[in-house]
């Protein structure tokens, strides 16, 4: 994942973590340049060499290991390199599951449980008509992970196990969905929406059809559900109900 501003603006699955960075990067290039390269995976040559043989700058790079020649080829690579940082985290997979996010107010703290709940078959729901295939689901349960670390109000489009546009901190959802699909552009079509909370009103649903989006996952709990599962089915859109929010603030 390419973060800038707390936020994702790039994040993509590949064969590779070099495949993987160069289709996180081309799902908006422009807020890529200065963000912050997130990695599950060895930061190595291949990835070092894509990162300097790009028109690109990256302030700090967070990753489980490092190989020398990566290192050095990056510091070498580029005038920026010898200010890059470079954070090893190993070991954060599967941490984090239990305990609280605290922030600070005048006057006191906000404790909250962490918002760490992995979805199991249980949890989802298919209320539409159509329902989606087996690609389908894979691909909104990608953006479904990737729309929890996006501030509310929160909305992505991915396609291809790549995320293609981002509504993010919009003060209403419809805004959020506008936002996405104008980033995403053609890729919109035949796409996976998702959206951290309920659509209050069937406007967003129908904003991402118009746009070409063909599945929909959102939490599921408006008292207009009905209004928008009408619209999915009228626009022949597979949707899920996850019956879990994340709201990220």
């Amino acid at each position: 994942a390419i973060i800038k501003h707390a936020n994702p603006c790039g994040c993509a699955q590949g064969a590779t973590i070099a495949e993987a960075f160069v289709r996180a990067r081309e799902a908006d290039t422009i807020s890529a340049f200065g963000g912050i390269l997130a990695i599950n995976r060895t930061f190595d040559l291949a990835l070092a060499e894509q990162i300097i043989g790009l028109n690109n700058f990256l302030e700090c790079v967070v990753a489980p290991g490092y190989d020398e020649a990566a290192i050095a080829k990056v510091v070498g690579g580029k005038k920026w390199g010898a200010n890059l940082r470079l954070l090893q985290v190993a070991g954060i997979a599967g941490t984090g599951k239990d305990g609280f996010t605290v922030k600070q107010i005048v006057g006191g703290l906000l404790v909250s449980t962490r918002d760490y709940r992995p979805l199991t078959d249980a949890d989802l729901s298919f209320p539409t008509d159509r329902k989606p295939t087996e690609a389908e689901l894979a691909e909104l349960l990608f953006a479904w992970r990737v729309v929890k670390h996006v501030k509310s109000n929160a909305i992505v489009i991915s396609k291809g196990g790549a995320l293609r546009g981002v509504g993010a901190g919009q003060m209403n959802r419809v805004r959020s969905v506008r936002l996405a699909v104008e980033q995403a552009g053609d890729h919109a079509r035949g796409a996976a929406l998702a959206s951290d909370a309920f659509f209050p009103f069937s406007d967003g649903p129908e904003t991402a059809a118009n746009a070409g989006v063909t599945s929909i996952i959102q939490p599921g709990g408006s008292v207009r559900d009905a209004e928008t599962i009408a619209l999915c089915n009228e626009r022949g859109i597979a949707m899920v109900f996850t019956g879990v929010r994340h709201f990220r603030h």
